[in-house]
């Protein structure tokens, strides 16, 4: 198949082409059934001058990859994971910058291999609850007197709420510190203060008392009827929606039995470690980060779950020793950070689990990974892509591998 240019979004505005839906089919006609099949119920459902969001590009790349690391070709290709194409990011890091010389105050997101900060009116990509606010943040920010001293807003949302994270080189003045609690209070947004590094930051609205007495935002998986909090700078999904689909279609693949024994590397908060205890009889999480293994038992005790245990390891380093390494799983889910888990392929066989699904933010090092699994001893059962960052060159995927 020849690939066509990356894009994760097609645009074909059938009214300016002067197309009809049938014309347009044979663009995917090389493509996975599940897009073909997609894209002519989409098509069908078209008006004139419509956008057709199609994954044309993501699978493109994916299979490319496949093939390339392996000669690999999943025996059934999934459908695309989509959802709404603005509105749907709900973290945010922006950077600001008085101009003296222009007397103005810039408030947005920095331009690529520079320091040039964008200016933005409004951003349709995040929430709207955050990107229709940021032509009022700029004004908030020019009115302040330690302007020339604040680099950087941080926004983060749950489902329910949003936090503002104000970095500032200097102590804040008293009148500016109201100023911020007067744009977020009747907006109900949580306010933070990092006057250094990450550790620094600190909620200074709500106060934290009696029964609110954590820095928590807080999602919710209604598949598995679970909730689980976060910290506004801890890694999390930005998008929300596409996260609540994604979570449940993994678990779906892994297909796991009520006394199967799960094992879920790179964890992070437990994200789908949660929901897996669920349906399983145990669950182990392993996460770099100790702060995160904390999140993780945190995230247990407020679904009322016993059935989980939550390791800190680097998962790029030799586990010898490690307890958790030593047993037999059913079944194993990976979502790694974009280098992939070379390391842990040659640890498959050890565990023992007749399942894996692997769910990657990088289609190279999943696929090179994947030529590591079938040389151990797993076939490529599916695979498909998730539009979890419309607009974006970025490509997230999910592969499916049986043991032969």
């Amino acid at each position: 198949m020849q690939a066509l240019p990356l894009l994760l979004i097609v645009g074909l505005s059938l009214h300016a082409c002067g197309r009809e839906p049938s014309s347009v089919l044979p663009i995917v006609k090389d493509y996975p059934r599940a897009v073909q099949a997609q894209a002519a119920d989409e098509l069908e459902a078209l008006p004139d001058g419509s956008v057709l969001p199609v994954l044309i590009g993501d699978y493109a790349v994916l299979r490319e990859q496949l093939q390339h690391f392996g000669g690999l070709e999943p025996k059934e290709w999934l459908a695309p994971l989509t959802g709404p194409v603005t509105g749907y990011r709900s973290k945010a890091r922006m950077g600001v910058k008085y101009v003296e010389a222009k007397g103005e105050t810039l408030v947005g997101f920095r331009e690529k291999r520079n320091s040039f900060i964008a200016q933005l009116q409004q951003c349709e990509v995040l929430i709207p609850s955050v990107g229709h606010r940021l032509s009022d943040l700029r004004t908030l920010m020019h009115g302040l007197k330690s302007r020339s001293r604040i680099p950087q807003i941080e926004l983060a949302a749950g489902d329910d709420d949003v936090a503002l994270i104000i970095r500032h080189l200097d102590p804040l003045p008293d009148e500016d510190q109201q100023a911020f609690l007067d744009f977020c209070q009747p907006l109900g947004w949580h306010l933070y203060l990092q006057p250094g590094n990450e550790s620094t930051v600190h909620r200074i609205w709500p106060a934290l008392t009696g029964a609110d007495n954590e820095e928590r935002l807080h999602y919710r998986h209604p598949s598995a009827d679970v909730e689980l909090a976060f910290h506004p700078t801890d890694f999390t999904q930005v998008n929300a929606e596409i996260n609540r689909k994604m979570v449940p279609l993994a678990l779906d693949l892994l297909d796991i039995s009520p006394e199967d024994t799960v094992l879920d590397l790179f964890c992070g908060l437990g994200n789908f470690t949660i929901p897996a205890a669920k349906r399983a009889s145990k669950v182990v999480g392993v996460e770099v980060s100790r702060a995160m293994v904390e999140r993780g038992y945190e995230n247990a005790r407020r679904n009322g779950l016993e059935n989980l245990e939550f390791h800190a390891w680097d998962l790029s380093q030799d586990v010898a020793g490690q307890s958790w390494a030593n047993r037999k799983y059913d079944r194993i889910l990976i979502d790694p950070p974009r280098t992939g888990a070379l390391e842990m392929m040659k640890l498959m066989p050890r565990f023992g689990a007749k399942r894996i699904v692997y769910v990657s933010c990088n289609p190279a090092t999943l696929a090179r990974d994947a030529g590591e699994l079938t040389a151990l001893g797993y076939r490529l059962k599916a695979a498909g892509v998730i539009d979890m960052f419309p607009h974006t060159t970025h490509v997230e995927s999910i592969a499916v591998f049986e043991k032969k």
